[in-house]
């Protein structure tokens, strides 16, 4: 077992440091992530552009080398952050806003760095998904972080079907232009009355915070042009009780319209819910026909 602390102290000398940087408001950065920019040896950043441009107003002046390193090269770009580790320097990772690793590049040089014995450390900060869900008004005891949605309407529905049941608070990540249409898949996945909240351009001037039943909350993105970073909150599913089949040809039809075949998704459906599979058949035909 290896020990390292913080950044500059590691036993081995060098570490690999994960950084969170603003979300919205540049003076939520840490006096830390400023110390860091200014000694790092290097500096991974997603956007070197923005990285620069966030040092700019934050005042500092970076010290080190600035390289991209982002989903398309991060893979390739590992290996040489962690021989700068492994010959005692600091290597700092910062995506364009939040935490390195959370539906962002990072995962990869942390794994390979744990692989080859090599410090890793954070210099916590900034993160959207504990933002949306301290102001959502949802309950903050227990929780799941989602990511992004899949953008295709059959793998959407496949993917909220498998959180029907869920009783956590559920945060996901959700692109301005398709949120009206999440909020709808939502709705059908589970339920018009399911309360949400959708969170937006948070630490910013213009940051929102709707709340309320998720039928008025798509409501509420069909009628205007949603703009800005968004993060959905989600309530959990409440306490399980028998289900009608009628309550399940929602799901049914709307995974159907995404190309999946009618039969196969009713025996899913109705197993998962335990429901006799005749009769939620009977009942999707019926709404079908209607």
């Amino acid at each position: 077992m290896q020990a390292h602390g913080p950044a500059g102290r590691s036993v081995r000398g060098g570490a690999l440091v994960l950084a969170a940087t603003p979300i919205g408001d540049a003076e939520d950065a840490s006096a830390r992530l400023r110390r860091l920019l200014a000694d790092a040896d290097v500096v991974a950043a997603e956007d070197t552009r923005r990285t620069r441009a966030l040092a700019a107003r934050l005042g500092v002046t970076i010290g080190g080398r600035v390289v991209s390193h982002h989903e398309h090269n991060e893979a390739g770009r590992s290996d040489d952050l962690l021989d700068v580790v492994a010959r005692g320097g600091t290597v700092l990772v910062v995506t364009d806003a939040g935490m390195p690793t959370v539906s962002d590049p990072g995962f990869r040089v942390v794994q390979a760095a744990v692989a080859a014995g090599l410090p890793v450390t954070v210099a916590p900060g900034p993160s959207a998904v504990l933002a949306a869900l301290a102001l959502s008004g949802l309950p903050t005891d227990r929780f799941c972080f989602e990511g992004f949605l899949p953008r295709k309407p059959g793998e959407r529905s496949r993917a909220l079907a498998a959180l029907a049941t869920e009783r956590r608070t559920m945060v996901l990540f959700e692109a301005p232009h398709r949120t009206a249409d999440a909020l709808d898949a939502l709705v059908v996945a589970f339920g018009p009355d399911r309360p949400g909240a959708v969170c937006r351009e948070l630490t910013k001037t213009y940051e929102e915070v709707r709340r309320g039943p998720l039928a008025e909350l798509a409501r509420w993105a069909h009628a205007g042009d949603v703009r800005g970073e968004v993060v959905l909150v989600v309530g959990g599913a409440p306490e399980a009780g028998p289900r009608d089949a009628a309550d399940l040809v929602p799901e049914v039809l709307a995974r159907v319209d995404g190309g999946e075949r009618l039969k196969a998704v009713v025996a899913e459906v109705a197993e998962a819910a335990g429901v006799p599979k005749r009769d939620l058949y009977a009942a999707a035909l019926a709404a079908r026909r209607s």
